[in-house]
């Protein structure tokens, strides 16, 4: 055997012996759960045991109706007993153990006690459980015969208002185009829409479609995505079929500066008006000074500039009269007591007039 043959030949004799050693430790890497028990009533507990997780993942235990390990929850997480999970954190290896409560499903069974991470890349697994005395319907017919795949890049139509912009929830309507690549057709069927917040794993809500996709033919599908009042920030909206997720599309929400405003506002009016009342109160309460005035109603004084050269201008000054001394109501400027008048006969003091010869009568 030449050299160059001898080489390939090696490579493959140890591929196939180290086959069945890879096969295990890759099998080891998957997730798995275990329960304590396959069925127990209302008000009891079951243990879960899971391996092959993550370390130092938070997980969510769920008891979920209206699905299989085969077919998962077909109801997203609308299916489940949402507000009796419980959470747990994996150690170091991977593994974890947690008591879950028993209570029933909003759906009918059969159920699953289903395992999703919280944070960081998604990985489900579910275990099969039966609820006692809770009822059972079968699935719907599921269409695993049509494979449909998103032939188109997918967007997100829609804008915000004014509602949006004081804290109502955001909505989008996601619009992608897909095509049946199976040899059946498929009839009405059942999508999940996530949408994820950041690192968070993204929170899954079945979406029907109605409609007939035969073989080899395409639609456009349009599919309502909303989220939670007040929510902002970089969320990221998927879509799956199948348990296959088909196509992501991000999604950046803005701040709902309205309701910002709204606090700025109310902080500055509502200390106003306690400042208002309490001025009102306090000059009921206040006692009344000396003649039933009280302080507020007292007159202020008049501002005076302290500087005269900033007075306001004003009529030119009159010149200094003489004081006039008073005098008695009988007396006037012109009628003093030297200048009185005589209260004897009138005649005339004129020292030029002529003497008047004097008369004398007979004797």
């Amino acid at each position: 055997m030449s050299g160059k043959l001898r080489i390939p030949v090696l490579t493959a004799v140890l591929a196939l012996l180290l086959l069945p050693l890879a096969t295990p430790a890759q099998a080891a890497q998957r997730p798995a759960v275990d329960l304590s028990a396959s069925q127990a009533g209302t008000g009891g507990t079951v243990t879960v045991s899971g391996s092959g997780w993550r370390p130092h993942t938070l997980l969510m235990l769920l008891i979920c109706g209206r699905a299989t390990p085969a077919r998962g929850v077909l109801g997203g997480t609308n299916s489940c007993a949402n507000g009796d999970g419980r959470a747990v954190t994996t150690d170091a290896e991977g593994g974890f153990s947690r008591k879950l409560p028993v209570v029933e499903p909003p759906v009918p069974c059969p159920c699953v006690v289903h395992v999703a991470t919280v944070t960081g890349a998604q990985a489900v697994a579910d275990a099969e459980f039966q609820v006692a005395g809770h009822a059972v319907e079968p699935l719907p017919a599921g269409s695993a015969a049509g494979r449909l795949a998103v032939l188109s890049d997918t967007r997100l139509d829609g804008s915000g208002g004014v509602l949006t912009w004081f804290g109502a929830p955001p909505a989008r309507t996601l619009v992608f185009t897909v095509g049946n690549l199976g040899s059946t057709a498929v009839r009405n069927p059942v999508f999940q829409v996530g949408t994820a917040h950041g690192v968070f794993a993204p929170q899954w809500d079945e979406q029907q479609w109605r409609g007939t996709l035969a073989p080899g033919k395409k639609a456009q599908i349009k599919l309502p995505v909303e989220l939670a009042a007040g929510a902002h920030g970089d969320y990221t909206v998927a879509l799956r079929y199948g348990g296959k997720v088909l196509a992501e599309q991000p999604w950046g929400v803005g701040r709902p500066w309205g309701v910002t405003l709204f606090w700025i506002l109310l902080c500055l009016v509502v200390p106003a008006a306690v400042f208002r009342v309490g001025l009102a109160v306090v000059d009921r309460v206040r006692p009344r000074r000396a003649g039933g005035v009280r302080h507020r109603g007292l007159p202020r004084p008049a501002f005076r500039l302290p500087w005269p050269a900033l007075r306001a201008p004003g009529p030119p000054a009159r010149a200094a009269e003489p004081a006039t001394t008073s005098t008695l109501p009988w007396f006037t400027p012109d009628r003093g007591p030297g200048t009185a008048g005589r209260l004897s006969a009138p005649h005339d003091d004129s020292p030029t007039s002529p003497t008047t010869p004097t008369t004398k009568g007979p004797t």
